[in-house]
């Protein structure tokens, strides 16, 4: 993966993970990268300083400090996330997303992927569709400017 700093027109800066600099350029060469501030799709990469790995064979620079070290801070506590239950507002939502998909689209399981590339090549009727796909096919649809939508599945109350 490349790691891009990205600006929009407005110059808003970003940050963009790509499978490589050439996948950056087809997706902003379609217009599908969108600043998440202001939405606008004239994106580019920004001005970055360049990330260079391994070790230096040059001398340290700086002599050793003949001084001891202070005394250690306190250890401070690991940052712990813990995710709580999903509030009842938003699982309601995200039920309510589901219904409406399910009652609207055709399910195509996981043939997702297949399914979306015929009907945007034209090989299949344009409609709504839902089903699942890997992350690679997810990957690859977005390279090839199909676009597709996550949504987190929530299991319904009446099931």
């Amino acid at each position: 993966m490349i790691h891009y700093q990205l600006q929009c027109a407005t110059g808003h800066e970003f940050d963009g993970w790509f499978k490589s600099s050439a996948s950056f350029d087809r997706q902003a060469a379609r217009h599908l990268l969108e600043c998440p501030t202001c939405g606008t799709n004239a994106v580019e990469r920004a001005i970055m300083a360049p990330r260079i790995g391994g070790k230096s064979r040059a001398p340290d620079p700086t002599p050793p400090n003949p001084t001891p070290p202070a005394a250690d801070p306190p250890p401070t506590p690991p940052a712990t996330a813990i995710a709580g239950p999903m509030p009842a507002e938003m699982r309601a939502l995200l039920a309510r997303v589901r219904r409406e998909v399910e009652a609207r689209c055709d399910y195509v399981g996981p043939a997702f992927a297949a399914e979306a590339r015929r009907i945007h090549d034209g090989e299949a009727e344009p409609r709504g569709i839902y089903g699942e796909a890997t992350e690679a096919e997810a990957d690859s649809l977005a390279d090839d400017g199909i676009t597709i939508g996550r949504i987190p599945w929530v299991p319904l109350a009446d099931s």
